[in-house]
């Protein structure tokens, strides 16, 4: 068989699209895949790593702003958007798929548009608990809408269409152990792991806090830190160090611009400081760990946080807001949640309660399922 998958912008858009790729493949061993993802985006870089072919369409974001400069770029938008239209068509009907997936990314609405014209059984996940723009556009055209959480139905025009399946977590998240991974990552059994990630393009507010709160680490042995940075203030927080003349060495942390080994990383984690975007939640809950969630504030409807509370209502997470806390507070925050194992354990049976861990399965059936229709 043949699939295409789509997905762009954020590694919580890519993964679950590798996830439902390797389990296909796990299942289909002669099927063909190929990925189309927005030129430029980070996606044209993970699914090689993966071991997928993935081709780029020129797409990019709508604004929101009412600004002169804002009408061009939505006016450049549109005509990327007829353009990368066009090319879809011409590459689907080389390519000849059996279903196209969409797992999030404004690529995804011209590659569905276009297959939904062609005939070819169509899906779309939205793993946040309110659907994006992009999900609300292709709702009416494609044939299954797949959510990560059950209160999603109410906000799709057809909810016949809706199947809760939870959002898809790679099989590579299953491969460790705790001890494993602390001895994989050259950590002592007993050595407590802090895991600092806030999106994989990472975050300017987050960054500064983590610059801060570095300094307060110098000579302590009590936790290791991992810390990913982003691409995007890679240099600005590099920068910022030097100025503190501070070598992350000594305050026994490892700051990366990406976290590539992420399940590893994870599993070897005692507390996860994070973002709150649904794949990574998924990821998390997939895993039982404890998470200290900073929802971005920068999203549409808010829909980070609204992500994060779930967790919070069942005992899995702490939300901290950005604004209402220092690089002091968080370290106490840390401090407080490692000297309290028991309400560690805690945290992590309530976020493995939320797990759905058949979540690609339940996708991958229904995409089968639409094949043989």
């Amino acid at each position: 068989m043949r699939f295409v998958l789509t997905c762009g912008g954020t590694a919580g858009h890519i993964n679950p699209a590798l996830a439902v790729a390797g389990r296909l493949k796990e299942l289909l061993p002669d099927s063909k895949f190929l990925f189309l993802g927005a030129e430029g985006k980070m996606e044209m870089d993970l699914v090689p790593r993966a071991g997928y072919e993935i081709r780029g369409l020129k797409i990019t974001n709508i604004s929101r702003g009412r600004s002169l400069e804002a009408i061009r770029h939505n006016l450049d938008t549109v005509k990327n958007v007829l353009e990368s239209e066009r090319e879809a068509r011409r590459i689907l009907k080389e390519f000849r798929p059996d279903a196209v997936i969409g797992t999030g990314g404004y690529v995804c609405y011209p590659v569905l548009t276009e297959a939904h014209r062609l005939g070819i059984p169509t899906l779309v996940h939205e793993s946040n608990a309110v659907p994006g723009l992009t999900t609300r556009m292709l709702a009416r055209q494609v044939d299954a809408i797949m959510v990560g959480f059950p209160e999603s139905r109410e906000h799709y025009p057809q909810p016949e269409k809706v199947r809760v399946t939870g959002t898809p977590v790679r099989g590579e998240f299953a491969a460790y152990t705790k001890e494993s991974a602390k001895r994989d990552l050259g950590l002592e059994p007993g050595e407590p792991l802090v895991v600092s990630v806030w999106g994989s393009l990472g975050s300017g507010h987050m960054n500064g806090i983590m610059v801060q709160l570095l300094p307060l680490l110098e000579g302590q042995r009590e936790f290791r830190l991992i810390h990913s940075v982003g691409s995007r203030d890679l240099e600005q927080f590099r920068a910022a160090l030097r100025e503190k003349g501070l070598d992350p060495a000594g305050c026994n942390a490892d700051t990366r611009e990406y976290i590539y080994d992420m399940p590893r990383v994870m599993a070897a984690a005692d507390l996860i400081l994070c973002r709150a975007g649904a794949s990574t939640l998924a990821e998390l809950s997939y895993m039982g760990k404890p998470v200290l969630i900073v929802p971005s504030p920068n999203v549409t409807n808010n829909h980070q946080e609204k992500n994060a509370r779930v967790l919070e209502k069942a005992g899995g997470a702490k939300v901290l807001l950005e604004g209402e806390f220092d690089a002091d507070s968080l370290l106490s925050e840390i401090r407080g949640l490692l000297r309290a194992p028991e309400r560690l354990a805690e945290m992590s049976r309530a976020m493995a309660s939320l797990a759905v861990p058949d979540a690609t399965d339940r996708i991958v059936d229904l995409i089968l399922e639409l094949t043989k229709k």
